[in-house]
């Protein structure tokens, strides 16, 4: 979708660039003489510019220079190019507080492989690790997951980020990130009704415990979380190219899940909800 987007370019908008694919202009390869009647010859020269630009960023895999210049509401478009760089990232938290709670866990998925990261453990490598993505994803991570990290690894977190939170809102997708799966048709299994509190209990065991089957029910949780951002983005891509010229050739197929690395003990997990 990104080589079929011409609302990146200043002035030109959702409208405009449906004009542009009715008249045939469907790629940027297609914007060439003969041009529309309804762009002027100043109009020309200013969209070639633009192009000639765009196609020298997206050869540099350059995502976050199109996402500044994208619409909030239509950064989507650039996901399926970059999605071999992309990093689904999902935290764990003692609480919501950002200067009295801290991280617990994170888990990172890249389409294949999963990554978790503990406190006391190995939660210093993350740093490094994040490095390598071009793309981050998450939900509701402009407004907690990246401040969080952010501030406890004492860096910017540079990368291009797809906040799913406002794209599944768009889509009339609400209720948190539990209830966007369930709407969308994911399913949890044994994990079905673990939230973010008992997230919070699980660790507090763990810290009194240290038993590992205590830490492995909260990785199964989090992970989950990382993973299915991939399946949400996916569903949310498609939809949101129908009505426009490309909801069948540019239709992404649901991903394949990975192997589960954590399994949940199930009567912990029964002992946690019940506090």
């Amino acid at each position: 979708m990104l080589f079929n987007t011409f609302v990146h370019i200043p002035g030109i908008g959702e409208t405009t660039e449906r004009r542009l694919w009715q008249a045939g202009i469907t790629s940027w390869d297609d914007f060439r003489p003969p041009y529309p009647e309804f762009l002027s010859a100043q109009k020309i020269r200013f969209i070639n510019d633009h192009l000639e630009r765009s196609r020298a960023q997206a050869g540099q895999q350059a995502p976050l220079d199109f996402l500044r210049q994208l619409p909030a509401a239509q950064r989507w478009r650039i996901f399926p190019h970059y999605r071999d760089s992309v990093a689904y990232l999902d935290i764990e938290t003692t609480g919501l507080h950002f200067t009295e709670h801290c991280i617990t866990t994170v888990s990172v998925y890249d389409g294949a492989r999963v990554f978790t990261y503990v406190q006391g453990e190995n939660l210093a490598d993350f740093a490094k690790d994040i490095g390598q993505y071009n793309l981050l994803v998450t939900y509701n991570g402009k407004a907690f997951d990246i401040p969080m990290l952010e501030r406890h690894f004492g860096f910017k977190m540079t990368q291009a980020h797809i906040d799913l939170r406002p794209l599944l809102q768009n889509l009339g997708f609400v209720g948190g990130l539990k209830g966007c799966e369930r709407q969308m048709g994911l399913d949890r299994g044994n994990l079905a009704g673990v939230d973010g509190y008992c997230a919070v209990l699980l660790w507090r065991e763990y810290c009194r415990t240290k038993a590992r089957p205590v830490l492995e029910t909260l990785l199964a949780y989090n992970v989950e979380d990382a993973v299915n951002l991939e399946s949400l983005l996916v569903q949310a891509y498609n939809l949101k190219l129908t009505g426009t010229p490309f909801a069948e050739s540019h239709r992404l197929p649901m991903p394949d899940l990975p192997e589960k690395l954590f399994f949940p003990d199930m009567e912990l997990i029964a002992r946690m909800r019940s506090y």
